[in-house]
């Protein structure tokens, strides 16, 4: 898809054009960035390497940051992390391309800004992040856009609402005090239960072996029929991390992407809308701060191993046929 498409100058509420911070090592996905950027609408505020960002004085950033980055080497993820409670707290949007190398040590950067992770993106990806961005501001005035891409647009926008309004029927149940949308964090006791030589997985889930056979049972399907058919990662990362409780494992977000069996950057937008949704947990890595692990909220345990007794898998020998 080609950058074809050219909006109004976007403007906020005091009449001042949005900005965007480009920060790209590599010379030519920066350059495509800004172009695209440009013709979105924003003016460009900075536009550079990662490391020329980090050594140079300290600057406003723009409305929208776009990074580029495969490295996770320490200073990038420091600077990344800065970024993330720069955004966070004045309110600028976030896209972050990296790589799946690179994407356990990049979501753990990121936990305040509401970030949007792509992984390995082409062009057109990055196009559809921007227009996420450009669906927030209000009263933006579209001047041309090509039939492709505003087809694309619309999809993505069906798309995640329909994402939504299946998380919110997955959810266990409301929160006191909100909706099947408020962030909470993990209890102590689910935290007593995750450690080394905790007791059991606490929601009564079946043997770990169990699950990973209904886990293989769904994947025999690909043998047979296109594996498109049957993309349910809502479904899948729940089995992966309920087998996961269930062996007291600890989840990377990259492990749970490669679950999911959809592309890396589709999982990483249900991932978000699940721990937004309440239905996952986002936890700290005890040994490296800079990272995270994915986990079942309690909540959620629960009503998975409420559906595994229904379904009469409660050990490796009883295992039932799980369309």
């Amino acid at each position: 898809m080609q950058a074809d498409f050219s909006y109004e100058p976007v403007y906020d509420g005091a009449g001042c054009q949005l900005g965007v911070t480009i920060l790209a090592d590599r010379d030519a996905v920066r350059a495509q960035m800004r172009d695209d950027a440009v013709a979105a609408g924003f003016r460009v505020l900075e536009c550079c390497r990662l490391d020329e960002f980090a050594s140079g004085s300290i600057a406003a950033l723009g409305d929208l940051v776009l990074v580029d980055c495969l490295v996770a080497d320490a200073e990038t993820m420091a600077l990344l992390a800065r970024l993330d409670m720069r955004a966070g707290k004045s309110g600028a949007q976030m896209v972050i391309s990296t790589g799946m190398d690179a994407l356990d040590a990049v979501f753990g950067c990121f936990s305040m800004s509401g970030a949007q992770i792509l992984v390995e993106p082409g062009r057109a990806e990055r196009i559809i992040a921007v227009g996420r961005v450009l669906a927030d501001v209000p009263n933006l005035r579209l001047r041309e856009l090509a039939e492709e891409d505003r087809l694309m647009l619309l999809r993505l926008t069906e798309q995640v609402g329909k994402m939504a309004e299946r998380i919110e029927r997955l959810s266990p149940g409301q929160r006191e005090g909100g909706g099947a949308f408020r962030l909470e964090a993990a209890s102590q006791a689910w935290r007593g239960q995750d450690a080394a030589g905790g007791a059991g997985n606490g929601a009564n889930l079946p043997e770990a072996a169990a699950i990973r056979a209904v886990i293989r049972r769904r994947q025999m399907r690909a043998k047979f029929f296109d594996a498109d058919l049957f993309a349910d990662p809502a479904w899948d990362i729940l089995l992966d991390l309920a087998a996961a409780r269930a062996g007291r494992e600890r989840v990377s977000v990259t492990s749970l992407c490669i679950a999911a069996g959809v592309p890396a950057t589709t999982a990483l937008r249900w991932i978000t809308q699940m721990v937004e949704s309440g239905l996952l947990l986002r936890i700290p890595d005890p040994a490296d701060r800079r990272r995270a692990h994915i986990a079942l909220a309690d909540s959620t345990a629960d009503a998975m191993a409420r559906y595994f007794r229904e379904a009469g898998i409660g050990s490796s020998q009883q295992i039932a046929a799980v369309a």
